[in-house]
């Protein structure tokens, strides 16, 4: 049997009351009571507050229990994520990525090969006999068919009609191939090029095929800040690559060109992102966390990292209804060149007002109007200052351009101009731009 030997509890006593005795253990007593009853405050007040913070960040410490691997089961269950955001941008990625195309350009090169070629023909070198001279040249052989770019493109309808971007598919001598996520391939005939914005409709060329459109949102209710996710063909070689980033800012004009530099041209109301838009991701979508298109992708900044541009969603929308109904895509056209009015422009002209679209010659003697344009049917003369169109003001941030394409080809509308000094009206009905 065990013996026990009881404590001796005068010697405990003793020990307690020296350790009273000690100065400096009151003082911290007294701090970590204070300290526990400050976090315990904090945390009171966190939960009170913040509960939605609170409840993502206490997701992260939450531990799936502890069980045997069942290789049948485990092996073909998709990864469901804990945390609402998270799960949010796989779904969406998920819902869209048999929407999202790989655009791949081909186009017929030619073939040289080095061959020795005697610059005198079939005569001797200076008359003399024996001296033979040959000098390497390149020379064509034939041509073949080869991949030459690639871009990005999502289905719009379930007969198989992609938007793209239109310097994707410029080229009128190229051939078009499309790429869905699973791997298929289809060629893709081009229907209609925007002569406005850089966005185009394409085919795909099959008849026994139902696709899956992309759903599309609202572009006009983006907030900055928001999460914004692109996909497409990276670097035309990695398709349906993700990215995510926000909505960095809206409103944006920049001037964008093609990689050769054959293409150029001035975009405007452009949403600019940080989610990573590389060569290849060009007319592929930009999503919201439902899953939405709200951006075409179109251009990234040189020189600078992580600042992409999409066009709104809701500019395109109207392509998409031309050509499902007309296979063409239709501009209003007035046929006026103009400078928008700011004080500068007053200034230079010495005009009485500052805003307003003054009619004037382009920068290399380009003609102020179009011949047989709507603008010269109506009477509009060179120097006539613009005002208002239906009775909407014309300014730095409504141009008229962006007011014209708010009207048809063949309708009427009112022109508010300044012209020597007196205000008139005159109506206007408007001319059709297509593309050539």
């Amino acid at each position: 049997m065990y013996s026990f030997q009881l404590p001796n509890l005068s010697n405990i006593k003793n020990k307690i009351l020296k350790i009273s005795q000690n100065r400096n253990i009151l003082p911290a007593a007294i701090l970590i009571f204070v300290g526990c009853a400050a976090g315990f405050s904090v945390a009171i007040y966190a939960l009170h507050y913040f509960p939605a913070q609170t409840q993502v960040f206490l997701q992260y410490f939450k531990m799936p229990e502890a069980k045997i691997p069942d290789k049948e089961k485990d092996s073909v269950q998709p990864y469901i994520s804990n945390i609402a955001y998270e799960q949010a941008i796989i779904d969406a990625a998920r819902n869209v990525s048999p929407s999202v195309v790989s655009i791949v350009i081909s186009k017929m090169v030619p073939i040289y090969e080095q061959q020795f070629i005697n610059p005198f023909g079939d005569g001797y070198p200076f008359g003399l006999p024996g001296f033979d001279v040959k000098i390497p040249q390149m020379v064509q052989k034939g041509s073949e068919l080869q991949e030459v770019g690639a871009g990005s493109g999502f289905i719009v309808s379930p007969d198989g009609l992609v938007l793209t971007n239109k310097h994707v598919v410029s080229d009128n001598k190229a051939e078009y191939t499309v790429y869905t996520n699973d791997g298929k391939k289809y060629g893709a005939k081009v229907l209609a090029i925007d002569p406005v914005q850089d966005l185009a409709v394409i085919k795909i060329q099959s008849t026994d095929t139902i696709f899956q459109p992309a759903a599309l949102g609202d572009s006009d209710g983006i907030q900055v800040g928001q999460t914004t996710i692109a996909i497409g063909n990276a670097m035309g070689q990695f398709r349906n690559t993700v990215s995510v980033g926000v909505v960095s800012g809206l409103g944006r004009t920049i001037s964008a060109s093609d990689q050769s530099g054959g293409f150029s041209e001035t975009l405007e109301n452009i949403i600019q992102t940080d989610a990573a838009i590389n060569p290849g991701n060009s007319g592929g979508p930009l999503l919201n966390l439902k899953g939405e298109v709200i951006g075409v992708n179109v251009a990234m900044a040189q020189g600078a990292d992580s600042i992409g541009f999409a066009l709104p969603i809701n500019l395109a929308k109207r392509d998409i209804n031309q050509v499902s109904a007309s296979n063409k895509i239709t501009y209003p056209f007035l046929g006026v060149r103009y400078v928008l009015v700011d004080d500068k422009v007053k200034q230079k002209y010495n005009l009485s007002v500052d805003q307003g679209a003054l009619v004037s010659k382009g920068d290399k003697g380009e003609a102020a109007i179009t011949p047989g344009s709507a603008a010269e049917k109506a009477g509009i003369k060179e120097k006539d200052l613009i005002l208002e169109v239906n009775g909407e003001k014309i300014t730095d941030k409504t141009s008229m351009s962006k007011i014209i394409q708010k009207y048809n080809p063949g309708d009427k509308i009112t022109l508010r101009i300044l012209r020597s000094g007196q205000e008139i009206n005159v109506d206007v009905i408007l001319g059709e731009r297509t593309s050539s």
